[in-house]
């Protein structure tokens, strides 16, 4: 299975068109005695009661828990709902870590921004002299810079089985970044590098590599040190071949349809991400989140000089939205910079205005985190956050 990230958890489609959820049962853990949503703090800023009624009803088919968090320059909001798992019902814990998806991929174009920065990377220099012998010759020169904004043209490594059955019956197996490399490699180039842009995770891999063959450390290694321990994220880390949660956390679940057309909710929480790594395996919380992402925008993290790469998209290519590490999203006149992410039982966002404006950072426990439209309940999370 071609291992891309799911377009249904980006924002931008979701709240452009209004996407709303598929036909589906009746879950089994909707109850009037659910948990109501956590009480939150509010100001002038965020519409709060939009807010409360975005996570209003969890859990339901769609989602099992939200936390969420928004902030900005004129006040911020917090809150939660839904339940640490279906089997107790106990209230969602709001400080609970969670698998970050994509949203790794924010570190990752960091760490090669600071490496460009002390002038060890390149960014307009081919990959192919950081990591020879990686691409054959039937590929282009593809830069740092194409592989950061997923305009390189390198197809989608595999990964395991093709649906979610198949995928869930390999959730202890180890698929490391190298044997995914190699996949995507023996596919030969999509396009010609920097003539359109596709998102993939391969992209992220390749520069994982990168990292790890410039400093001659570990990717987590370098990632800890020189954003999660800056950004003060003590409650992010990478998990490698560990298939847990480390931690309190939440559990998710899959929605998966039996054949006599009822549906049953798989716990999905524990599962070795090993071959996301340095494109999607973070788990993380919300606040460290909002803690990465303003740092970050503020300059505390990357040079000034390299952190406009993280707001530039690629020029002349048609419907390119996409700059290292982040998506360009305009919503009623404002610009957006976000990254969202999304594993099974999972869906993340985290993105801001330029100036820190407005924040939002949440985690959804969806039930289709990998379906092809966005989770209902995230959408009204962002839609009440951002109006």
């Amino acid at each position: 299975m071609p291992v891309r990230s799911s377009p249904a958890v980006v924002l931008v489609a979701a709240l452009s068109l209004g996407l709303a959820a598929g036909p589906m049962g009746a879950p089994a853990f909707a109850s009037p005695t659910a948990p109501p949503a956590a009480p939150a703090r509010t100001s002038a800023g965020p519409d709060a009661d939009a807010l409360r009624a975005a996570l209003a009803g969890l859990p339901d088919q769609d989602a099992t828990a939200a936390l969420v968090r928004v902030g900005g320059t004129d006040g911020h909001w917090r809150g939660s709902a839904g339940v640490h798992d279906l089997e107790s019902g106990r209230a969602a814990d709001p400080d609970a870590r969670f698998r970050a998806g994509s949203t790794t991929k924010v570190v990752t174009a960091a760490v090669v921004l600071q490496l460009a920065a002390e002038g060890r990377i390149g960014l307009g220099a081919p990959v192919q002299r950081y990591l020879p012998g990686l691409l054959p010759s039937s590929f282009e020169p593809v830069t740092v810079r194409q592989l950061l904004n997923h305009t390189s043209g390198i197809q989608a490594g595999d990964g395991f089985g093709d649906d979610f059955a198949d995928a869930y019956a390999h959730r202890f197996d180890t698929l490391a970044p190298r044997q995914v490399v190699a996949s995507a490699v023996a596919k030969g180039p999509e396009f010609s590098p920097g003539t359109r842009q596709d998102y993939l995770n391969i992209n992220y891999t390749i520069l994982g590599l990168l990292i790890e063959k410039v400093t001659g450390h570990a990717y987590a290694r370098e990632a800890q040190r020189r954003i999660l321990g800056p950004a003060g994220m003590r409650d992010t880390y990478f998990p490698g071949t560990d298939p847990r949660i480390r931690g309190p956390h939440n559990h998710g679940y899959q929605a998966v349809r039996r054949p006599d057309g009822t549906t049953e909710f798989v716990d999905v929480t524990d599962w070795n991400q090993a071959d996301r790594w340095a494109a999607g395996d973070m788990i993380s919380t919300t606040a460290d989140l909002e803690r990465l992402i303003t740092r970050l925008f503020r300059g505390r993290l990357v040079p000034a000089r390299q952190l406009k790469e993280m707001f530039t998209v690629p020029a002349g290519i048609e419907g390119a939205d996409m700059s290292a590490g982040l998506q360009r999203f305009a919503y009623e006149g404002t610009e957006y910079w976000i990254k969202s992410g999304a594993r099974y039982g999972y869906s993340a966002v985290v993105g801001a205005t330029r100036n820190l404006s407005r924040t939002l950072v949440y985690s959804v426990g969806s039930t289709d985190a990998k379906g092809e439209t966005m989770n209902p309940v995230a959408e009204r999370i962002a839609m009440a956050a951002l109006r």
